[in-house]
């Protein structure tokens, strides 16, 4: 499994508001960082707001720009990318993301941690060219 193509797979899950596939690319371990209001945001969380959002069909489309893998081994990728919320209410967010996706005891890759880039990080990934949307 590459990162484009777990990204890929993020994004199918998401929009198609299949909560049990989308979930299975999550690690009941995940830690998310960098979200305004949240120290540290875990499965239980994650898995709440999907159902809020699928349930209520509250996003539009989810996609993601730009990758730029960070280190690699064959366990675990640790990458960025640009993901952008489209709200069903007309609303869009666009955040940088650095993401950790290993290989779990099952085989399946899952994110198990997740940072939204602060907004400096972001303009200088951006400037560096690492970071393309």
């Amino acid at each position: 499994m590459n990162a484009q193509q777990f990204l890929d797979q993020m994004a199918a899950t998401a929009n198609a508001l299949d909560l049990e596939a989308h979930m299975d690319l999550i690690s009941k371990d995940v830690s998310v960082f960098g979200v305004p209001g949240f120290d540290v945001i875990g499965y239980d969380d994650w898995l709440n707001q999907c159902k809020h959002e699928f349930g209520n069909k509250l996003l539009k489309c989810v996609s993601y720009k730009g990758l730029n893998v960070l280190a690699e081994t064959p366990e675990k990728v640790m990458f960025k990318s640009m993901e952008t919320v489209e709200g069903s209410d007309g609303t869009v967010n666009t955040n940088g993301i650095e993401f950790i996706i290993q290989k779990e005891a099952d085989g399946v890759w899952r994110v198990s941690q997740e940072r939204v880039l602060p907004e400096d990080e972001l303009e200088n990934d951006m400037r560096r060219g690492a970071l393309l949307t």
